[in-house]
């Protein structure tokens, strides 16, 4: 006849690990989602990757005169490209937004560069801007219309 204390510690073993296993199935299955959910975000980069790439080809951003010489005035961000080969306005709001550590607004933005706040139109070239350096990569716009640095 068996101990009943060895008895005791299998079935003491055996309940440790059937909680270790239902821990691991419920981690592997979270794991497996979050795989998931990368794979299904690849596929979606890679579209809207696709999509901008035709955007580019088909219409160009608009360029500007300097010496007879055509010249993009917001370039957009690449490697190689610094924040030096933006005009002068755009290189201070950029570090405006950077050195807000967060999220902005155009308002808060617009009052640390001296703008008048209290006038909605005085603030639409300076969201013309943010918007414009956002959609050319220096800036990313949040869905609440805030503004913040690229990552």
């Amino acid at each position: 006849m068996a101990d009943p204390e060895v008895l005791e510690r299998i079935a003491a073993r055996r309940a440790e690990l059937d909680v270790l296993e239902e821990r691991l199935a419920k981690q592997l299955a979270e794991v497996r989602a979050e795989r998931d959910e990368l794979a299904v975000a690849e596929r979606v980069l890679e579209r809207m990757s696709e999509q901008i790439a035709v955007e580019r080809t088909v219409a160009p951003p608009a360029a500007g005169q300097v010496g007879g010489r055509a010249v993009l005035m917001v370039p957009h961000r690449a490697p190689g490209v610094g924040e030096a080969a933006l005009p002068p306005e755009y290189q201070r709001i950029l570090a405006v937004v950077r050195q807000a550590g967060g999220p902005v607004m155009v308002r808060q933005v617009g009052e640390v560069l001296g703008l008048d706040t209290e006038v909605r139109g005085k603030l639409e070239p300076l969201r013309g801007k943010l918007s414009k350096l956002a959609g050319r990569g220096w800036l990313r716009k949040l869905p609440d219309g805030k503004f913040t640095t690229r990552l």
